[in-house]
């Protein structure tokens, strides 16, 4: 974590030095005034100047990205991260080898990183921000064989006239597979139980 101290004539003049010595803008940091300072007679003879502290807030990217490129790190795997980020929504791909240890059976184990990951990123911005972890496009696959299932399971509520409950998947899964039935006219669908175990049940219009 950058800080610095820095005075001026006046408290802006001591905070504007002190952002063009961190090479950063106001909004990024944290301000203390440690002295107001005094202007003195005639603004010269016993003038005192103002002094400031100025930390620069981390980066809540940067620091999600080095947390990340640890726990990657900590289990083995040789990876690198690329960052994209679109609005709220920031996504982290990640490239390398060994990367199934990282997606874990259904993604399982990509989704518990992603989701201590989202912690991690929170826990830094003032703001929320939505994390997204891909491996290899896994999330991509993934999405072609939720729309795939979500339209077999439909056909059998269909046929069966009974409720099929999915297995437990977290949020952005499931919508994947409300999106994929939105407009199909013979099922519904929706969400049931808590997380983890929250997860869809398609239901025949009756």
């Amino acid at each position: 974590m950058k800080q610095i101290t820095a005075t001026g004539q006046s408290v802006d003049e001591a905070v504007e030095s002190a952002l063009a010595q961190l090479n950063t803008t106001k909004d990024r940091t944290e301000i203390v005034i440690i002295d107001e300072g005094k202007k003195g007679i005639f603004g010269i003879f016993g003038s005192k100047p103002a002094v400031v502290k100025v930390t620069l807030k981390p980066d809540p990217v940067e620091e999600t990205a080095a947390f990340l490129q640890k726990t990657v790190d900590s289990m083995g795997v040789t990876a690198t991260i690329e960052i994209s980020r679109n609005g709220k929504n920031v996504t982290f791909n990640l490239s390398g080898e060994k990367l199934a240890i990282l997606i874990g059976k259904r993604g399982q184990t990509l989704n518990s990183l992603q989701y201590l990951t989202q912690l991690v990123m929170n826990r830094y911005s003032n703001q929320y921000l939505n994390v997204m972890i891909d491996a290899e496009n896994y999330r991509g696959r993934r999405e072609e064989t939720l729309t795939q299932l979500a339209e077999r399971l439909a056909a059998k509520a269909v046929r069966t006239r009974q409720d099929v409950p999915l297995e437990p998947m977290p949020s952005y899964e499931r919508k994947v597979i409300h999106t994929a039935l939105i407009n199909n006219k013979k099922v519904k669908t929706f969400s049931s139980g808590t997380d983890p175990n929250r997860h869809i049940v398609i239901s025949p219009n009756r």
